[in-house]
């Protein structure tokens, strides 16, 4: 990278971490805060098994929290998560099999994992070089994926093997041992983010495409990189969808495609680009599975969780996002009237 492109990495260092970190420990108060309420309401909530039931389920929606932290990161979307996953799950429902050993289940896994890439290459070609816009391709390729995941199984069927279940969910009281690892790898990619060049080469991408390429960013590897991440993310996200549902169930990780997207928000990234944090990602995957837990011991409809899943999003946006809309609409206005200024000189000059 050139003297220009780490300029242009250090010029998007973050100056405030208290910023980045507002949301995640706003999040994790009020899971403490819920949770206690909770419990004074019914003592049942902080069964082993109950809370087993929050942190399993929160395994695959925060790795696809994480994959779509990666491709808001490069400023695009990937609403192909939740039918990846699904296609994920549906494929180790045929490869995954009860009769696999373990020679047989690794072949499997590393099957799956070629698929998703494949699916991610597809939306890269796609976006960078058909030049659809990415909720578009990537719309178009949820709808194939879900078209595929019903062909091949028109209805839930395929067991998954009870060796490799066993293994992913190995759990140290209510805790898996697998979402420790997970938290620890968006810990190891946030400081990745943040305090490396390669991580600051994405943020400073994010920001501004055109600027960051200028300045010897490599914008277009950048991009592929994001989402084969995206991708592969989402396929270890069909693993743990596969040992919960634990059948090819065609549309089981459809409801991943905006519950993604709101926990990436809600964990501090940015709709526009170059601000987000994969640990935010988990905890706001872990708090939108707190939410929609609750709702039964307080006596609410299970539809309600929906609703205060948009609602959070919609909150979350109006917090984290209207300051940087508002101070780039303010940037646009004064480069516009700065050129506006100029031209009446320019004119005389040509004059």
């Amino acid at each position: 990278m050139t003297s220009d492109g780490r300029r242009a990495t250090a010029d998007v260092r973050p100056r405030l971490q208290l910023g980045r970190w507002l949301p995640i420990g706003a999040m994790m108060l009020l899971i403490l805060g819920l949770g206690g309420y909770t419990t004074n309401r019914d003592s049942n909530f902080l069964t082993t098994f109950n809370l087993s039931g929050v942190m399993v389920a929160t395994m695959p929606l925060a790795l696809a929290a994480m994959a779509q932290t990666s491709a808001l990161m490069v400023k695009a979307f990937d609403v192909s998560v939740g039918a990846l996953i699904s296609l994920c799950l549906v494929i180790s429902s045929f490869v995954l099999g009860p009769d696999e050993g373990w020679f047989g289940l690794t072949l499997g896994m590393l099957f799956v994992i070629g698929v998703a890439l494949g699916v991610g290459a597809v939306n890269v070609i796609l976006i960078r070089w058909l030049k659809l816009s990415s909720i578009i391709a990537t719309l178009a390729t949820y709808s194939a994926l879900q078209g595929v995941c019903l062909w091949l199984r028109p209805i839930p069927q395929g067991s998954i093997s009870y060796e490799f279940i066993d293994k992913l969910l190995y759990s140290v009281g209510f805790m898996p041992v697998a979402l420790i690892v997970i938290a620890g790898v968006a810990v190891i990619a946030d400081i990745w983010l943040y305090r490396t060049p390669g991580g600051l080469a994405a943020r400073a991408m994010g920001l501004d495409e055109e600027s960051a390429a200028r300045r010897g960013v490599r914008v277009g590897y950048l991009f592929v990189r994001a989402f084969f991440i995206s991708a592969f993310a989402a396929a270890i996200g069909g693993f743990f969808l596969a040992a919960q549902v634990q059948v090819g169930d065609p549309t089981a990780g459809l409801s991943f495609t905006l519950t993604s997207i709101a926990a990436a928000v809600l964990g501090g990234a940015s709709l526009l680009g170059g601000r987000g944090s994969f640990v935010g990602a988990v905890v706001g995957s872990l708090f939108l599975n707190v939410i929609i837990n609750i709702l039964p011991y307080l006596g609410w409809s299970a539809a309600w969780g929906q609703i205060m899943v948009g609602l959070l999003t919609l909150v979350a946006l109006s917090f984290y996002q209207a300051p940087e809309l508002a101070q780039r609409v303010r940037t646009a206005i004064s480069n516009l009237r700065l050129s506006r200024g100029r031209s009446p000189v320019l004119a005389d000059d040509h004059g």
